[in-house]
């Protein structure tokens, strides 16, 4: 073993330290050669063309032990494998290797769209790991492509960049451009509220590539959004632990997107999962049957993935939940359901994460003039009887306008939980009405900095989708400024 990463810990509210060799960093490169062959059938890509990532890593730590850790992302931006790819792919990012190891992820953002806008025409695709990076990325240029133009104009850097790292890695690396600086501030100046700024910056991207599913799914309408017509290609189906699938279908939009198992990148194996039609109070709604492998599966069934790993894991489970749709050469094709364990529960009533995404998104839909930014949710018990509340954070409204509307936002969100313990309990009592909490703008890039502040990277950030975690509670119910109860059930 030659380092210890640890993943997110976003999902469960901790990270694990997982074993990692140089297989592992190779295993990424496998898994990016064919996911790059199937899209270079459908989006294929010129000669010296570049990409713009967004990528973001952290300092290493060490154990007691001496091996160092850090994040699952950062090990493969720094390693051999990595570097040699961008090499021999011709695909360079549009920033040195001092942007991966800066601390700030808002200079690194910064620096990563300097250098996307000075090589606007040679760009071919933008990506980062996590969907939820991108769009932070438009959020910071929205703040910032007046500065960025200013630099490209005189051939400056931003007082903004004090890291020493970042200063050496840019300055000196490019001249000024005012013909450049003033075609990009014209584009600006032509959008209505940011609508295909990527396509406008970059006219010769032919797609938008990240991880799009599970916890990144709320985040597509911005990315969309930001993209105009530009296609978004979800990216690979992998954990910190392995990677799993691929995607040999990039012109499915995420909703529909599917991934074919790789056999050879461990050995895999599915626990049938049977859905529970009783209220009966367990782990979660499913019963289980005997594992099976990859020929055992069946169409149409549900399963949680286990793995055991060229990197020492046995009979791994992963926690995920994926569907089975069909078979291509022999290898599974899977639809990403979610993560197994559930995420609301206070008596009987079992809420999974896409349960609550999709109460939020038919709740936000009433929403007017008003952008939902970002949610999370939590299981309040300090009260009898319990109820849920979901924080929402806002932007582009106005109170009086929108105060009516909040509150049908919120009785159609309590309605909107199909789960049948959810509904009896409401009905009987047993569960109060939800809560609406509006938090102040910036509250959940506050829960970001305080994930960064614990040594995380933004490149593995998802953003929990209910937390029980005094400090992350503390950062929403601080920055709460109004709530509403639903009137459902009454």
């Amino acid at each position: 073993m030659d380092w210890c990463k640890c993943n997110s810990g976003t999902t469960e509210g901790r990270a694990k330290c997982l074993p990692f060799t140089c297989h592992s960093a190779q295993s990424s490169v496998q898994v990016f050669r064919v996911a790059a062959a199937y899209r270079s059938r459908v989006f294929p890509i010129r000669s010296g063309g570049k990409i713009l990532e967004f990528i973001y890593g952290r300092k290493p730590t060490k154990t007691k032990g001496g091996l160092p850790v850090t994040t699952a992302t950062t090990h493969y931006f720094t390693s051999k494998e990595f570097k040699e790819k961008q090499k021999t792919t011709k695909a360079f990012t549009c920033s040195p290797d001092e942007v991966i190891n800066a601390t700030d992820h808002k200079q690194a953002t910064y620096c990563h769209l300097l250098f996307g806008l000075l090589y606007s025409n040679q760009v071919e695709f933008l990506s980062s790991t996590f969907s939820f990076a991108l769009v932070q990325a438009f959020k910071a240029f929205e703040q910032s492509w007046q500065e960025l133009c200013t630099d490209i104009r005189d051939g400056t850097l931003s007082p903004r960049i004090t890291s020493p790292e970042l200063r050496r890695a840019v300055v000196g690396s490019f001249t000024l451009d005012p013909e450049l600086a003033r075609s990009i501030e014209e584009r600006c100046n032509g959008l209505d509220d940011w609508f295909g700024v990527i396509p406008k910056l970059w006219p010769n991207a032919k797609y938008v590539y990240s991880i799009m599913t599970g916890a990144m799914q709320p985040y597509v309408k911005k990315l969309r959004h930001y993209s105009g017509d530009l296609p978004l290609v979800s990216a690979e189906y992998g954990a910190s632990e392995c990677w799993i699938g691929v995607n040999i279908e990039p012109t499915e939009p995420p909703e529909r997107v599917t991934f074919v198992v790789v056999p050879n990148l461990a050995y895999f194996e599915f626990i049938p999962l049977f859905r529970r039609t009783s209220f009966a109070v367990g782990v979660d709604d499913f019963d289980e049957g005997r594992p099976v492998g990859m020929g055992g599966v069946q169409v149409g069934g549900e399963y949680e993935v286990v793995v055991t790993t060229f990197t020492g894991l046995y009979r791994y489970r992963l926690g995920d939940v994926v569907q089975v749709v069909g078979f291509h050469n022999g290898s599974p094709k899977l639809s990403f359901v979610g993560r197994r364990k559930l995420i609301l529960t206070l008596t009987i009533d079992k809420n999974t994460e896409k349960d609550l995404q999709l109460a939020v998104e038919r709740g936000s839909r009433f929403l007017s003039r008003a952008e939902l930014v970002d949610f999370t949710s939590h299981a309040d018990l300090s009260a009898s009887p319990g109820h849920y509340v979901v924080y929402w954070e806002l932007c582009g409204h106005e109170e009086e306008e929108e105060e009516w509307l909040l509150k049908e936002c919120c009785r159609v969100m309590d309605e909107a939980f199909a789960d049948e313990g959810y509904k009896a309990s409401r009905r009987d009592n047993g569960i109060g009405p939800l809560e609406l909490c509006i938090v102040e703008e910036g509250t959940f890039r506050k829960i970001l900095e305080h994930f960064i502040s614990k040594g995380g990277a933004m490149s593995q950030f998802k953003m929990p989708r209910c937390t029980s975690d005094p400090v992350l509670l503390s950062i929403l119910n601080g920055s709460t400024m109004r709530s509403f109860l639903s009137t459902a059930y009454r």
